[in-house]
């Protein structure tokens, strides 16, 4: 470390350092100085680097500098201003970063307020934080949408310096990054003096960060050839799409379609008033110049290399099933020799039976916790309390602690399940030995054989330090039509100014003025097609010009309904007691152990039992809106809860490390025996496809016929696949009856024989798997698909067409359904251009049905599919064909079930 930069640290500070010692690192003062020259800057840096006290250094010295002079003139005596605002993408993160942040501030004696702001907030210390806002605020993104929805918002952030936006690379992958941007845009427009600070894990494309911390240069918004594909879901535009800043750069898919004035939807401008553009001209980029501006990047090179396993079991592993029941000695074993560990599952049911399972052997009565999003906040604060005071050996967890969360005792982390992704398993063994110069210590644990050749990718990966985080995104029209909401309820605007505001937001960059006119127009009216109905009517326009929220009810409901993340309906679970004075009555006195959702709870009948926060419950029944339990006698067999969320998708990256090492019989001695010997079985009986080859299999059993096929690209890009693939087959008479889907392949089964059809048309094969499936036939689908309105329903919710919450009440899933299924069937018929059925179409094409990756899939087979016609089911077949009923077993023995089933199917693959 220079003088010159060591210079830039006030003498407290440097004191502080050596007190603990520790010397401030470069990138440390690197941030310092661009903060010091008003740059902002994206922070890339293995965990352990000291990201986060990189991102507030400046802003304690800034601080403390401020507090030894007078205020600032601009403030209100006694008032205070907001100096900095931190994003994060967890409250528990939140909650972390600011204990951890009073640290320095206590032990330097600086006179800085630091508070957090999430949902879990009492009412009364937000109103106080508006009112009296502290010098740094730590929030999320939908905390920030409502402040900014504030009329006090101007007021709130004038004085703003700096935002820091923690785990960046998590936020901008979804529709809460799309959000946060346009908030992040009306930062910049409320606090010009504001510089950006993104903190950020390895990346593979920096500059779609750089971009995102930076106000951008708009295109011409009256360009011809710029916007949004009208339909993203035609064969010819799934493929790659980037949104750089100032311009759409067009790859394989989604072209740019041309727009004149004559393209405009029927009503659209009378729906709204006069909305043309007028004249507009680019705003100036305020950091570097042309076209695109980008925060400066700092990289911190180096950090331990981790210690990373495969875990090693002499058992064999079954080929399907992902409860990983074989390992869990193993993973108490380990729990039993490390200090602290993490247990990381991808899914809260995964959790639920982990937590029971390590229980179950627990004889040494270890200290082991459970953590998921359903659980009360009150039991997730416990269990964060208890890691920070060192009383926890294990907590089993989900995604709500795979970010930052600063725990140094933590010396294991242990992965059940493939990771699904390199950079989201990178991620989560950085939660081990949270230091940079001490490696982090994690094992990968299968719980089928398929996964551990998902392991195996993810450990050469890991090696190699490669990233598999997804391209930037286009924002989407759903989020649009929430944020343009939220800016007339804190302030009447000016259409030209907020189209400007807006497309300053990275992922907004190329929005045209039709596509933001058709946004507008819909807030304003619900569009053409719902214009008769006044409760879709929330803006208004007023004589002056400008436009303002219709009444205060609406920015009341936008208030309770703001954010992205659209989840079933949930309810509370309440511990009862039996009533002493009226036996067999269970009265709601208990304390609240979490939520379920409520489409679980409705199929729960009295006596019914379920595992949850780690006990097994008797349900008693519903009283209001909470489900009112006991606690069920030992030994009673549960009914797991099937969460809906917390599932993961294999990533593009993984996905074909998988097929390259299925297809290279040199790699397979990196495998354990198991795997090796059951890939030999295979090549043996039928078939093991190379890196770029479709395997199709056909063969009879038991009076039907099976045709299975092995693309390895994730389980949602199969399903769609399969839906397609049955409506071919019923076209081309061969009646197919069913077909399942897993992350590796797919399996479809009828009364036709394909085999036979393949026989007498060689080409039908690649008739069945071309390319125009994503035609006529995903549009006939679509027509009638639940899974289509089921996106239109998450779309309207965010969009706020259907609100889920209202003022003392709450809309039931059931409710919400019926009100967007009966919208969605009139804009299909009488407005099939309307910007939310445009969204759950973008949705759609990477989302729910991964439409574009499928596409990408297509086209790799293209020529390239091999048919290999068997008289019975091959070994690779069968990890399939266990997904057949997998989903209706529940109880104890489920995997005893599958180990027959999986045992009767090898016999009969091998005879």
């Amino acid at each position: 470390m220079s003088k010159a930069s060591a210079s830039l640290l006030p003498p407290q500070f440097r004191q502080w350092f050596k007190s603990r010692g520790w010397r401030p690192r470069e990138h440390q003062l690197e941030l310092l100085a661009k903060a010091q020259a008003g740059r902002s800057a994206l922070l890339v840096a293995p965990t352990g680097a000291g990201k986060t006290l990189a991102g507030f250094l400046p802003s304690l010295v800034e601080l403390a500098d401020m507090r030894r002079k007078r205020p600032h003139p601009g403030e209100k005596a006694g008032k205070g201003s907001l100096h900095t605002l931190y994003i994060s993408p967890l409250k528990a993160l939140a909650t972390d970063i600011a204990r951890n942040l009073e640290a320095p501030v206590q032990e330097m004696g600086l006179p800085i307020r630091i508070e957090t702001r999430t949902g879990d907030t009492p009412a009364h210390k937000r109103a106080r934080q508006i009112e009296r806002p502290p010098d740094i605020l730590l929030t999320t993104p939908e905390q920030l949408a409502l402040l900014l929805a504030h009329r006090e918002a101007g007021e709130l952030f004038k004085d703003l310096r700096r935002v820091v936006l923690d785990e960046l690379h998590s936020l901008v992958t979804s529709k809460r990054g799309d959000l946060l941007s346009l908030g992040l845009a009306r930062l910049f427009s409320l606090a010009p003096q504001m510089s950006a600070v993104g903190l950020s894990a390895t990346v593979r494309e920096p500059d779609d960060l750089r971009r995102y911390l930076m106000p951008q240069r708009a295109v011409d918004s009256l360009s011809p050839d710029l916007g949004w594909s009208r339909d993203p879901l035609h064969p010819a535009q799934v493929g790659n799409t980037r949104l750089a800043a100032g311009r759409v750069a067009r790859s394989a898919g989604w072209k740019a379609q041309s727009r004149s004035a004559s393209s405009h939807r029927s009503g659209t401008k009378a729906d709204t008033g006069d909305l043309s553009p007028g004249r507009i001209t680019p705003g100036p980029s305020p950091q570097g110049g042309g076209e695109e501006a980008l925060a400066d990047l700092v990289v911190v090179q180096g950090g331990a290399r981790p210690d990373i396993r495969m875990l090693d079991l002499d058992e064999r592993l079954p080929l399907a099933g992902h409860t990983a029941a074989l390992s869990m000695p193993a993973i108490y074993e380990l729990i039993r020799r490390h200090k602290t560990t993490l247990v990381f599952v991808n899914t809260r049911l995964q959790a639920e039976y982990t937590f029971q399972e390590l229980w179950k052997r627990n004889d040494d009565s270890l200290a082991i916790a459970l953590h998921h999003g359903s659980l009360d906040v009150s039991q997730r604060r416990r269990v964060e309390a208890a890691m920070i005071a060192g009383k926890l050996r294990a907590v089993v967890c989900t995604a709500t602690l795979d970010l930052g969360i600063d725990w140094g005792d933590v010396d294991l982390v242990v992965n059940v399940g493939a990771p699904k992704g390199a950079s989201r398993i990178m991620q989560r063994i950085g939660r081990s030995n949270h230091r940079m110069d001490e490696p982090s210590k994690a094992y990968l644990v299968p719980a089928n054989r398929f996964e551990i050749l998902e392991c195996r990718a993810a450990l050469d990966a890991v090696h190699e330090a490669a990233q598999d985080t997804p391209d930037a995104r286009i924002g989407a029209l759903d989020v649009l039509c929430q944020h343009i909401l939220g800016r007339a309820c804190a302030e009447p605007f000016r259409l030209e100014e907020l189209y400007e505001e807006i497309r300053s937001a990275a992922p907004y960059a190329g929005l045209t003025w039709e596509d933001f006119e058709a946004a507008v127009a819909f807030v304003a009216t619900g569009g053409y097609a719902l214009r008769a109905y006044e409760r879709f009517a929330k803006i208004v326009k007023g004589k002056d010009g400008l436009w303002r929220v219709r009444d205060a009810r609406v920015a009341q409901q936008y208030r309770m309904n703001v954010g992205t993340i659209v989840e079933a309906t949930m309810v509370r679970v309440r511990l009862g007691k039996t009533s002493r004075s009226r036996p067999g009555t269970v009265l709601p006195r208990g304390k609240v152990l979490g939520e379920i959702e409520e489409y679980f709870a409705e199929t729960l009948s009295p006596g019914d039992t379920f595992l949850f926060a780690g006990e097994v419950l008797k349900f008693e029944g519903m009283a209001e809106d909470e489900v009112l339990v006991t606690r069920a006698t030992a030994g009673t067999d549960p009914k797991i809860p099937s969460y809906e969320g917390g599932k993961f998708p294999l990533s593009t990256f993984l996905a074909a490390r998988v097929r390259e090492i299925l297809s290279d019989p040199f790699e397979w001695d990196r495998l354990p025996p198991q795997l090796t010997e059951y890939l030999l079985q295979q090549r043996r009986r039928s078939i093991v496809p190379g890196a770029r080859d479709l395997l199709v299999e056909t063969f009879p059993r038991a009076g039907r016929f099976y045709m299975t096929c092995f693309p390895f690209e994730g389980r949602l890009a199969h399903q769609t696949l399969g839906m397609l693939l049955t409506r071919r087959l019923e076209r081309a008479r061969l009646k197919p009856l069913g077909f399942v889907a897993n992350d590796y392949g797919l399996a479809v089964w009828g009364n036709g024989d394909i085999a036979a059809r393949v026989g007498r048309e060689p080409g039908f094969l690649d008739d069945l798997f071309s390319e125009d499936m994503l035609g006529d036939d995903l549009e006939d689908w679509l027509a009638e698909a639940a899974l289509m309105k089921r996106t239109f329903r998450h779309c309207a919710v965010i969009a706020g067409l259907i609100e889920r919450r209202f003022p003392g009440q709450e809309k039931t899933n059931r409710q919400v359904t019926v009100s967007t299924d009966l919208v969605y069937d009139v804009l299909r018929k009488h407005e099939p251009d309307h910007v939310l059925l445009r969204a759950a179409r973008a949705d759609a094409a990477t989302g729910l049905l991964d439409v574009k990756r499928l596409g990408m899939l297509l086209q790799r087979i293209r020529g390239r599919i091999i048919h290999k016609p068997l008289d019975r089911v091959s070994p690779l077949s069968v990890s399939v064909m266990l997904e057949i009923g997998r989903e209706r077993v529940y109880s104890d023995n489920a995997d005893e079930i599958l180990a027959e089933a999986e045992a009767a199917l090898l016999d009969e693959a091998l005879a």
